[in-house]
């Protein structure tokens, strides 16, 4: 219940967006509440979790693997080295999310920070209204330094029938680009704010990817792998977030376009580094034939956010069983590669902005490779 005393239906889409409220009591409750059905059920999700684990040891030992990771990673033809590097990496700017741990203490002014304090902004209050004609602008500008070619066919899918704009009855939730060969088709859900008009910005990357990969490759080799996918995505947040840092004047804005950036960091980079560390740990202990029982998947769980968030961090006991819930923990090694994606954008983006038409060249040559 909320502070009017009115009950609240908490459900797995629900569970984020209660979370960023500004009632702290509320998200509390909300969390504990959430938490607590997993709980119930956590021994039978141990199981199964347990069960597919040992399904990829089965197959990782039929194809002669020397592990799990090794199985799934040779299908893009990733080296494991990569998936190490990128936990190694992350340990070492560990540092910077514990600052910024820190801050989040101090903006939100609580002695102690939990796990359900994590969601909320650290800026409150109103928020610009941009219309969708408003958006389309001004990530027009935003990619600019992409080049005329790129802006030219952008403007012309934004405005030429490739995007459905608006939430309607019967619609799925989200945002999604399909890259058909006629020209890609983009769905969103446009709300006005800035995390639409970021999204819009993220979905016409895929979009432009696809459409220029089909233009220049043959339809067997124009479809590209997740593990790039992101990039091309990404690299557009970034581009436009660079762009609306350089050209605001409001101090409030400002704020309110840092703290998108940093949940940025905190949720793409960190986070999902987190993930695939527990999932290569999972891995890794099933290969020795540990017993993976709910109380030890917690206790792992919970060590990792100890690790990742620091000590500034009250760690809830909820949290240990938030393994639970992740869906992604099924798809076997894919996490790491939003971390990965992420980390590419932001240093192709910085190179775009910092040596112009050569790096530039080379981004568009890229787009254009499909697979």
């Amino acid at each position: 219940t909320d502070r009017q005393g009115n009950e609240i239906g908490i459900s797995h889409g629900r569970f984020v967006p209660l979370l960023e409220s500004s009632d702290r009591d509320l998200r509390r409750k909300v969390f504990q509440s959430y938490y607590r059905s997993f709980d119930q059920y956590k021994n039978t999700v141990a199981a199964i979790f347990a069960a597919n684990l040992k399904k990829e040891l089965f197959y990782t030992k039929a194809r002669h693997y020397a592990s799990s990771m090794e199985a799934h990673l040779s299908q893009n033809n990733i080296p494991t080295a990569v998936y190490d590097q990128l936990i190694e990496a992350v340990h070492d700017a560990l540092p910077e999310m514990y600052r910024y741990v820190r801050l989040r203490r101090k903006m939100l002014g609580v002695k102690e920070l939990h796990m359900y304090d994590v969601y909320t902004p650290l800026v409150s209050g109103e928020h610009a209204n941009i219309s969708f004609d408003e958006a389309m602008a001004i990530v027009s500008r935003g990619l600019a330094p992409l080049g005329e070619s790129y802006i030219r066919l952008l403007n012309e899918g934004m405005h030429g029938g490739w995007i459905d704009r608006y939430e309607n009855k019967g619609k799925r939730s989200g945002a999604y680009s399909c890259g058909a060969y006629i020209h890609p088709y983009v769905l969103l859900n446009y709300h006005n704010d800035l995390d639409s008009e970021f999204t819009l910005a993220h979905e016409m990357g895929h979009a432009m990817h696809s459409y220029l990969s089909n233009t220049h490759q043959k339809p067997l080799y124009a479809g590209y792998r997740i593990f790039v996918a992101e990039v091309a995505s990404t690299c557009n947040e970034a581009l436009l977030m660079q762009y609306l840092l350089k050209n605001t004047t409001d101090s409030k804005e400002r704020a309110v376009l840092i703290n998108h950036f940093l949940e940025q960091f905190k949720g793409t980079l960190y986070r999902q580094t987190m993930f695939a560390e527990f999932e290569l740990e999972i891995n890794e202990r099933a290969a020795k034939g540990e017993s993976l029982t709910a109380s030890a998947l917690c206790g792992i769980y919970r060590k990792l956010n100890e690790d990742y968030f620091g000590p500034d961090m009250e760690i809830d006991d909820n949290i240990a069983l938030e393994w639970a819930r992740i869906p992604h923990f099924y798809y076997d090694y894919y996490v790491y590669q939003y971390a990965t994606g992420f980390s590419a954008a932001i240093a192709l983006s910085d190179k775009i902005l910092n040596e112009g038409e050569p790096a530039v060249r080379r981004y568009l040559n890229f787009l254009c490779s499909g697979c």
